[in-house]
């Protein structure tokens, strides 16, 4: 058991992503925290730690919101303890050119993608200062990396949230605080499906995929740490080849 006795915040936990880390994460003796908004997400995933003999609880929170966020954040505290680890998962996107991509798309992009880890960080810091341990593993993408047409506004969001990881990676080492960030390339997973519809998906990475890299970060040793993985396709180039 890896994550035994460790607490665990993931958001956007209702499906994809979210939901393979949580049951990988519960596999491994965590007790998870799952948030989303969608509630009949949340007691989707429930159902399927608990099936498997994990720990976890249900926290509906809509990570655009900071009254949700530190109202989220006290209730697990409550109940299970101090946030050991939280993965910043939730996420949003909207892909078309910029010039037809309007303010409020790119508000809710930057709002969920970004502020949401921002509102969560800043809601599991101070315990995490005072106990001068914790780990934070922000899922972002490779779209944070370089430039993707009709993508301005998560592409923006994502190299704000790799600023963020490396920023607080330099901040947060005196109290023995690690910060991370995964960024997948195409991972096949109902916000991708939507985004790109007609994009071939077959040969794309599966939830799992990104799961078993977050519970590697998870589980990293003291004296080694990385700031951000870039997570590719097998059969694609490798980034700037």
């Amino acid at each position: 058991m890896l994550l035994k006795d460790k607490v665990v915040w993931i958001t956007g936990a209702g499906r994809g992503i979210g939901r393979a880390i949580a049951l990988m994460f519960a596999s491994q003796g965590a007790s998870t925290a799952l948030s989303a908004r969608t509630e009949s997400e949340l007691a989707e995933t429930l159902a399927q730690v608990e099936e498997q003999g994990g720990k976890a609880i249900s926290v509906p929170c809509d990570v655009a919101q900071p009254e949700q966020v530190q109202q989220a954040a006290d209730l697990i505290v409550g109940v299970l303890g101090p946030v050991d680890i939280l993965v910043n998962n939730a996420g949003y996107a909207r892909f078309k050119p910029f010039a037809q991509l309007s303010l409020q798309e790119w508000q809710e992009t930057l709002d969920v993608n970004l502020n949401g880890p921002f509102l969560c960080i800043q809601a599991v810091l101070p315990k995490m200062m005072e106990r001068r341990a914790g780990r934070i593993i922000n899922i972002s993408s490779v779209s944070g990396l370089k430039p993707i047409e009709a993508q301005s506004a998560y592409c923006a969001s994502k190299h704000g949230l790799n600023g963020l990881t490396k920023t607080l990676a330099l901040e947060l080492r005196e109290y023995n605080i690690a910060v991370h960030a995964i960024c997948p390339g195409g991972v096949d997973t109902r916000l991708s499906q939507e985004a790109m519809p007609h994009r071939d998906k077959s040969d794309w990475m599966q939830p799992d995929d990104v799961a078993h890299t977050a519970l590697f970060l998870a589980t990293m040793g003291t004296r080694a740490t990385t700031d951000i993985i870039h997570l590719r396709r097998f059969d694609s180039p490798p980034l700037g080849g």
